[in-house]
């Protein structure tokens, strides 16, 4: 296996989802604030699930969000 050339793949497809993941979150708790489904000023749980069925994974990650 190329590992210089794995590493480079992994990398560029965690931006993406970086990238898209943080453009989702901000507007979608933008959305929630202007229809008052959230104040300003607090924060919200956020889960990732990451999976790759050809080897078996499935890494979730847990945390919250703060904003305002």
């Amino acid at each position: 296996m190329d590992e210089d050339r794995f590493n480079m793949s992994v990398r560029k497809f965690l931006k993406v989802v970086g990238v898209t993941s943080q453009r989702e979150i901000e507007n979608a708790v933008r959305e929630a604030i202007k229809a008052g489904r959230l104040r300003d000023g607090g924060k919200v749980k956020a889960k990732v699930t990451l999976t790759i069925e050809e080897v078996g994974l499935a890494h979730e990650v847990e945390d919250e969000i703060e904003f305002g």
